[in-house]
């Protein structure tokens, strides 16, 4: 009889079986898990995505600042469009700088402090796209684990309240609730895995982009510096 009913006791194990007969807790655990899954995933691919787009997008501007366009044409063709990267850190600058100059600036520090911090704002504001939503993987990774174990936990309690009820510790009785226990943790490691293994691999490229666009605006702010030295002694 015993091995006539291991058959009947592998089908009741199955994944679906076992969540169609979790309690409502389990079920409720299992199911924000696999939600936090499916989300934490559309999150890692849009970064993909995006990270992928700014390094071409930084590229571009790099090819076109140093192909020896006057800072002026480039002006005109930046800010007729949107701009992201260090395109958006040299709109930033450039408009400070018109805009001095077009008040008549004649202190040289003013006019580079307030420059630095046009394209500190601007560098900041592309850091926060870069590195939106990365605190829900990190969320996902710390909690999930612990999430899945409350489900464990939940299981195993349903596990003893049958062996109380039944007065039999066959493995029949106990399997089910054991199982459900085991599946509760699997889909929280399924979900903090991956979000954890993201989270440091594209904290790491946003920083790589952010030290990109941190090298540029200063840089520029170097080149803007000779320019403030020439003209403004002129001015005056």
């Amino acid at each position: 009889m015993e091995s006539s009913a291991l058959p009947e006791l592998a089908t009741s194990l199955s994944v679906w079986s076992l969540f169609w007969q979790a309690g409502w807790i389990v079920k409720l655990v299992m199911i924000g898990l696999l939600l936090a899954s499916i989300w934490t995933w559309a999150i890692i691919i849009d970064k993909i995505i995006a990270y992928r787009r700014m390094r071409a997008t930084l590229d571009r501007f790099e090819e076109n600042f140093w192909s020896g366009q006057s800072l002026e044409e480039l002006y005109r063709a930046l800010s007729e469009r949107t701009t992201a990267g260090m395109g958006a850190i040299f709109v930033a600058a450039m408009a400070e700088w018109k805009k001095s100059f077009e008040k008549g600036a004649r202190s040289p520090i003013g006019l580079q402090t307030r420059i630095d911090k046009a394209m500190d704002l601007a560098l900041t504001r592309e850091m926060e796209g870069l590195e939106g939503r990365l605190g829900f993987l990190a969320t996902i990774g710390s909690s999930a684990p612990f999430i899945g174990l409350f489900g464990t936990v939940v299981g195993i309690m349903t596990s003893f309240q049958a062996i109380a009820g039944s007065k039999s510790t066959s493995l029949a009785v106990v399997a089910p609730g054991i199982a459900e226990a085991l599946l509760a943790t699997a889909i929280g490691l399924l979900a903090a895995i991956p979000a954890v293994v993201a989270y440091n691999k594209l904290t790491s490229d946003a920083g790589k982009l952010g030290m990109r666009m941190e090298g540029f605006a200063d840089e520029f702010s170097a080149i803007l510096s000779r320019q403030i030295d020439e003209r403004i002694p002129q001015k005056a």
